[in-house]
């Protein structure tokens, strides 16, 4: 491969710009000390999300401008044209650095929404949005849930309306992360309200600060906001806005889905890890039964990792992953209730009272948090139908609503 390197003299390269520019962290977290936060969702209110966005939005700015940002996109969009699991092997030597961490509108910009724009959109668009989203200059949220709709994402009711050189939305889009910050949001659209469910459906990038756009902060059960209801009510989007073709979207949409199911497969691996550390400095023996469910979620967190690597080997192959990215998504699901489990029998009563006591209470924002990852990013529902339907040729389940 002409002009790529070899993956272990990349990652010197990257770690030689890092020690440039970052902090290194300490080799070894001190247990016992320090931030002992295990959330699955961030519990932050919105003036420490704007300055957490700013923070990160800083050090990936320097990332781009220093050729370490968009490392699988072309030189005309700012990239180095590398293989995709090069951006893995630069997380992993960027995991030793004191850098923000991403809070999730990053990869949705990013990872989701800008491979998008690039597939769909027209070379206005391109010029105009992808540079700036690699950047992060533009951010962008997905404004895709609704109430009524559920997983069901082609029931939306959500409408646009044509009018003159641009459209008018109208509807209330639900658990939309980054609403506060994102300058854009990606709503999938009802445009033929008499089209087939999966016809009829166009998608548009909405700017957030457009008259008729509001956004209201979801409580979670912790206290803090990291999810929103967005409401648009008779928003004006011009047609250079829409993205794909109308009545095409349900494809843009997926195209967006598919990005996402392959982000998912690390989720809650870190957590994992914190509650085997917390069994082994545990101040008592384990018991046989605690010790067996450390075991298992040891080797789930192992098996989670190895599917990771099944779906970086399809991205370098150039393949799509599918399957793996579904098996990936559904493993993740299973190590976070694992590590839930663990924890509940490792702390019993400590972990529902907040005493202070350091990694005992924490945990509950893991608990509560957790149970969401099995619905957010398609359904574990969604993602067996996939694998029963597209890898061992089940037919499709009759639905009983008649559609």
């Amino acid at each position: 491969m002409d002009g790529i390197p070899r993956p272990d003299d990349f990652r010197a390269e990257a770690r030689r710009w890092l020690k440039t520019v970052a902090t290194a962290r300490a080799a070894h977290h001190e247990w016992g000390r320090g931030d002992d936060s295990v959330a699955v969702f961030e519990n932050w209110t919105e003036a420490e999300e704007r300055a957490h966005t700013d923070r990160t939005r800083d050090w990936e700015r320097t990332r781009y401008d220093h050729g370490w940002g968009a490392l699988a996109w072309p030189a005309e969009y700012g990239g180095r044209a590398l293989p995709p699991h090069y951006e893995q092997l630069y997380r992993s030597e960027e995991a030793a650095f004191d850098v923000p961490r991403r809070a999730e509108i990053f990869p949705v910009t990013q990872q989701l929404v800008a491979p998008a724009v690039r597939t769909w959109g027209t070379a206005l668009q391109k010029r105009r949005w992808l540079r700036p989203m690699l950047r992060t200059d533009e951010l962008a949220c997905q404004l895709f849930s609704e109430t009524e709709a559920g997983s069901d994402l082609a029931a939306v009711r959500t409408r646009a309306v044509r009018e003159a050189d641009g459209w008018i939305l109208r509807g209330h889009k639900i658990w939309t992360s980054g609403a506060r910050v994102a300058t854009w949001g990606v709503a999938v659209c009802r445009t033929d309200p008499d089209a087939p469910k999966h016809a009829g459906i166009t998608v548009f990038l909405v700017r957030m600060d457009a008259p008729g756009v509001t956004v209201r902060p979801i409580r979670q059960m912790t206290g803090g906001a990291s999810f929103n209801e967005v409401y648009l009510d008779d928003v004006f989007v011009p047609d250079t806005d829409r993205l794909g073709p109308v009545g095409d979207g349900w494809r843009v949409t997926l195209t967006v889905l598919a990005a996402e199911r392959l982000d998912s497969g690390g989720l809650g691996l870190d957590n994992a890890d914190r509650a085997l550390d917390l069994a082994r400095r545990l101040p008592r023996r384990l018991t046989d039964g605690e010790r067996q469910q450390a075991a298992d979620l040891f080797v789930r967190a192992l098996v989670q990792r190895l599917t990771g690597l099944r779906v970086t080997s399809a991205s370098a192959a150039g393949r799509t992953p599918g399957a793996e990215a579904s098996v990936g998504k559904l493993h993740a699901t299973a190590t976070m209730r694992a590590t839930t489990d663990l924890v509940q029998q490792l702390l019993g009563p400590r972990l529902a009272a907040d005493t202070g006591e350091w990694g005992t209470f924490a945990w509950t924002e893991h608990l509560l948090g957790a149970p969401g990852y099995r619905i957010a990013g398609g359904s574990d529902e969604i993602q067996r139908d996939i694998l029963a339907e597209r890898i061992l040729g089940l037919p499709k389940a009759p639905r009983g609503d008649g559609r």
